[in-house]
């Protein structure tokens, strides 16, 4: 499904399908020089990272492996406080291992912080951070992050794996939502 599907829910088109594309064929580049002499281990962070992971993995040409962790923060309302659950752990051992966390979005940075801070407990020779977008307004932990394809606005953005109450993640663009759809002003 593309943004002109559904006009009525879409106040702007961010970033096309073509424009992700071409972005992760960027990264995926900077990915293979990085790390040409090892096989990463591509740590997709579910739900909202499966696009990303899905073709930016389908973009590389090195040797990989993948796994996939849930994890959920809570706190006050829709805000973070940096506290995390695990609800769905990794099935690989990272001992040794060249760790690449793949992110959908980074919003507050305070769960992607905790998190790098537990995979690196685990024993790996490294761990890296790749986001397709990155909210710079909202950022409340200065986590590292190696590759970043888009720096977006403080919107709330849906689309390409991001959600919306459980919709929009299939939407091949990214977009800002009408307001009236989520009860917004």
């Amino acid at each position: 499904m593309r943004a002109t599907d559904i006009p009525n829910d879409v106040r702007e088109v961010l970033i096309t399908e073509e424009e992700i594309q071409a972005k992760l064929a960027e990264i995926a580049r900077r990915i293979e020089a990085d790390y040409a002499e090892c096989e990463p281990l591509l740590i997709g962070v579910l739900k909202g990272a499966v696009m990303v992971v899905s073709d930016l993995s389908r973009e590389l040409t090195i040797p990989l492996k993948m796994d996939w962790m849930a994890v959920s923060s809570y706190g006050s309302g829709t805000e973070s406080s940096g506290v995390v659950r695990i609800l769905k752990d990794l099935d690989t051992d990272l001992t040794g291992r060249h760790v690449l966390i793949v992110e959908d979005i980074i919003d507050s940075g305070l769960t992607l912080s905790w998190l790098k801070q537990n995979l690196e407990s685990r024993g790996p020779a490294s761990v890296e951070i790749c986001t397709l977008l990155r909210k710079p307004e909202r950022l409340k932990s200065d986590v590292p992050v190696r590759y970043v394809g888009f720096d977006v606005p403080n919107e709330f953005v849906v689309g390409y794996g991001l959600d919306y109450d459980e919709q929009y993640r299939h939407l091949r663009d990214i977009i800002v939502l009408q307001p009236h759809v989520y009860g917004g002003e």
